[in-house]
């Protein structure tokens, strides 16, 4: 395989315990020789990862916190500070789907929830990462945002709010840190993954239309390292993802009401609440 600018390093990767991360985390370590870090809340799932990567597994080691604490992102810092342990890249992929729902059923508490993965725990783990990350000849961070963050969909205003912040929050940064660090940011459509555990349970005929607009986790995690390989600024993964994307560009705001069209016309139970009179 030809040698890439990643191979070998040390990289954090957050939600590692399922989904994206942890089959990230699994390439980076099989197919690139990273040391890699996962962050996630469940210790048990960051475990189990660790025995099936088998000889690999001294390749991965974990913490097991929630991400939308900043005082433990500052603890870790600490830690890697008195160990003198270099971190190269940073990747932010944790995030959290709210049930798709008109914005007046929210919980305040759901609504903090969302922003603070989604968005702040990015802000809390570059804030105190950064200084170590700036420190290494192949300085990396690629924030995972959603398709959401480029068009907003009814029934997910909090979570295209929190996935645009992090694309703007990205942007700037980016400029911020030209010629220091590279700084990816990564919009994946819908992915089969348990993301969607939020959910109501689906009908046959709705996941099959689920089924046909997602990307196999698989294949992101593919696209995703193929993106950082390159070192691409931004990134639009998945047939829906595109779709939106193209569409935002062509008919700015239009594209919206469009897609709720579309999703009311579906008579998808996963949209249903949005759209009841």
């Amino acid at each position: 395989m030809t040698k890439c600018w990643f191979d070998c390093k040390t990289v954090i990767v957050t939600g590692a315990s399922s989904g994206i991360g942890r089959l990230l985390s699994e390439k980076l370590i099989k197919d690139h020789g990273c040391n890699v870090i996962g962050i996630a809340r469940t210790e048990s799932k960051l475990a189990a990862l660790k025995e099936e990567l088998g000889r690999y597994s001294h390749k991965f080691c974990y913490y097991a916190f929630d991400v939308s604490d900043k005082n433990k992102w500052a603890e870790l810092a600490d830690t890697f500070e008195k160990e003198n342990r270099q971190i190269d890249i940073l990747i932010n992929n944790a995030g959290i789907l709210p049930k798709f729902d008109r914005f007046e059923n929210y919980s305040l508490e759901e609504i903090d929830s969302a922003m603070e993965i989604n968005f702040f725990s990015s802000v809390y783990s570059m804030k105190a990462l950064m200084p170590n990350v700036l420190k290494s000849e192949s300085a990396a961070i690629i924030n995972v945002a959603s398709s959401a963050a480029l068009c907003s969909l009814a029934g997910t205003s909090v979570y295209s709010a929190s996935k645009a912040a992090l694309k703007s929050f990205t942007d700037a940064v980016r400029e911020e840190t030209r010629g220091r660090c590279y700084i990816g940011l990564i919009c994946p459509g819908f992915t089969k993954t348990d993301i969607f555990r939020s959910q109501k349970k689906s009908s046959s005929k709705a996941q099959k239309a689920m089924d046909m607009v997602s990307t196999s986790c698989d294949r992101m995690v593919r696209l995703i390292i193929n993106s950082m390989w390159k070192k691409k600024k931004d990134s639009v993964f998945g047939i829906d993802a595109h779709l939106m994307d193209t569409g935002c560009r062509l008919i700015g705001p239009y594209c919206s009401g469009i897609s709720s069209k579309v999703m009311k016309i579906s008579g998808l139970e996963i949209f249903r609440d949005i759209f009841a009179e």
